[in-house]
C-alpha cells in the first residue's frame, strides 16, 4: 500500500493511519516527494530540500504548482510500484547488495496494491488507481481531484472521506468523478472535522495548545473529539482496504453511524 501526504507535507504526517494499516498486516510504503517535502535523503547521504514557493501565490500560480506536484508524485509512485515489484521477486529495491531481511519478499503482494492519501495525496491516489492496472483500490482523504480521473471516474473501489460540511455536489471534481465512476464507491463525512483532521495534526495540536499558542487550531482540525476522530478514520480506512484488498467482508462502510456517530454516508 502506498501513502502520500498533502501538498508540501511530510510522509510522517500520516503516521497515525499508516501504523494502523501496518498493524493489520498491510505492507505500507509512505512517500515523500523530492523538492516538495521539507527534505528527502537518498541512499548515499544526498539530501534535497523543498524549493521555495513563489512570492505571489495567485490562484493561477497555485493551480500550476498543484498540477506540477501531481505529475511529479505520479511519476514517484510508479517508480515505487516498480521497486515493490522487484522486492516481491527477491531483489533489493535500492542499490545495496545485502540480502533482503528474511520474509520481506514474501510480504509484498503487488497484485493486491492499494493507495491512499490526504489532500493532494488523495487526488494522486485516485489518479494512480485510474492509470495503473497494478492498483486495485484507492482512498482519498478530503482532497479535491486533479487530472482526468475527475471527469472519467474510476472503475475500481474508491473511498472518499470528507470533512466538516462538505458534500459531493459542493466539490465539482467530486461530483463529476462520482457520476462517472462505475466501480464500488463509498463517501463518508467526518462531522465537525476540518481539512487537517486527516493528518497527525488531529492528535498533535490538542496536546500543543496546552502549552503553546496555536492560532486557529479549530480551523485546522475542527472541533471533533481528537480520539474519536482518529479511531473513526482508522476504522473506516481499515474496513475499506480490508474489504477490497484482502476480501474481509464488512458492512461498516454502508452503516458507519451505527458504531461511529461522527461518520455519516454522503450520497
Amino acid at each position: 500500500m502506498l501513502f502520500s501526504s498533502g501538498d508540501g507535507g511530510s510522509r510522517a504526517l500520516g503516521t497515525t493511519l499508516v501504523e494502523e494499516l501496518a498493524s493489520r498486516g498491510h505492507l505500507v510504503v509512505a512517500l515523500d516527494s523530492t523538492y516538495e517535502a521539507e527534505q528527502v535523503e537518498f541512499p548515499g547521504g544526498r539530501v534535497e530540500r523543498a524549493l521555495p514557493l513563489p512570492v505571489d501565490l495567485t490562484p493561477e500560480v497555485i493551480a500550476a504548482l498543484l498540477a506540477g506536484h501531481s505529475r511529479a508524485r505520479l511519476a514517484d509512485a510508479r517508480f515505487v510500484l516498480g521497486a515493490l515489484d522487484r522486492l516481491a521477486r527477491g531483489h533489493r529495491p535500492d542499490t545495496g547488495t545485502d540480502p533482503l531481511p528474511e520474509g520481506l519478499a514474501e510480504a509484498a503482494d503487488p497484485s493486491r496494491t492499494g493507495v491512499l492519501g490526504q489532500s493532494l495525496g488523495g487526488s494522486v491516489a485516485a489518479q494512480l488507481a485510474h492509470d495503473e492496472p497494478r492498483v486495485r483500490a484507492a482512498a482519498n482523504l478530503d482532497g479535491a481531484l486533479l487530472g482526468p480521473v475527475a471527469d472519467s471516474g474510476l472503475a475500481k473501489p474508491f473511498l472518499l472521506m470528507a470533512s466538516g460540511t462538505k458534500t459531493l455536489r459542493g466539490e465539482p471534481s467530486w461530483a463529476s468523478c462520482w457520476a462517472a465512476s462505475t466501480g464500488p464507491r463509498h463517501a463518508l463525512r467526518l462531522r465537525d472535522a476540518a481539512h487537517g483532521s486527516y493528518t497527525d495534526l488531529q492528535v498533535l495540536l490538542p496536546q500543543l495548545v496546552r502549552c503553546l499558542p496555536v492560532p486557529d487550531a479549530a480551523g485546522l482540525i475542527g472541533t471533533v473529539d481528537p480520539r474519536r476522530s482518529l479511531a473513526a478514520q482508522r476504522t473506516a480506512v481499515a474496513a475499506f482496504f480490508g474489504r477490497y484488498l484482502t476480501g474481509r467482508p464488512t458492512g461498516f462502510l454502508d452503516r458507519p453511524g451505527d458504531d461511529w456517530p461522527e461518520l455519516e454516508v454522503l450520497r
